[in-house]
């Protein structure tokens, strides 16, 4: 890709540098991105390698990030001392090597890791609740039943009717009068 002069920077051009590999293991071709090559004022040049930029032939390849930059995961390195002088980043990156066909490309194999950080937090939320669920059930196996000893028990009497009510009184009554 030439951009022609970029600022102070002439006859800026990128060279992607892909290759295609057949894996036994798979049974399929994969493309990848081995480096990338950024010439600059006629003869100078930086050169990035890439790596964990790939995707089966069949296939295109997108990420949100490709860049030198630690903070979106660093899938270029720099090779040359010149390259260390620059921090390059593609946003929205999606490239296809080979089978391109109708100029559109091809469903893509994303670069998503697999622990994400909402992943990430949906685990350790769910280890927490595991080990309150866990702690919980072993308080209810440790329940001790309660031994009610009889002995000590008082009788309580609820008369159900008025005339109950009245008797029961009555009773109460001639009782406190012959103490």
């Amino acid at each position: 890709m030439r951009f022609g002069d970029v600022d102070n920077l002439r006859d800026l051009s990128i060279r992607l540098q892909l290759s295609n590999t057949f894996y036994q293991s798979s049974g399929r071709w994969w493309f990848s991105l081995d480096d990338i090559t950024l010439f600059y004022n006629t003869s100078e040049e930086a050169v990035f390698n890439a790596t964990d930029v790939f995707a089966p032939a069949s296939s295109s390849y997108r990420c949100l990030h490709v860049s030198s930059l630690h903070r979106y995961s660093g899938l270029l390195q720099p090779s040359t001392d010149r390259a260390r002088r620059w921090s390059i980043t593609f946003i929205d990156f999606q490239i296809q090597a080979f089978n391109v066909s109708f100029g559109k490309f091809s469903p893509a194999s994303d670069c998503t890791t697999v622990l994400t950080p909402a992943i990430l937090m949906g685990l350790v939320t769910s280890l927490i609740l595991l080990l309150v669920l866990a702690y919980a059930l072993h308080m209810v196996v440790h329940l001790k039943h309660i031994q009610h000893d009889d002995e000590l028990k008082v009788d309580i009497y609820f008369p159900q009717s008025p005339e109950l009510l009245e008797a029961c009184c009555e009773d109460t009554i001639a009782e406190k009068n012959v103490i």
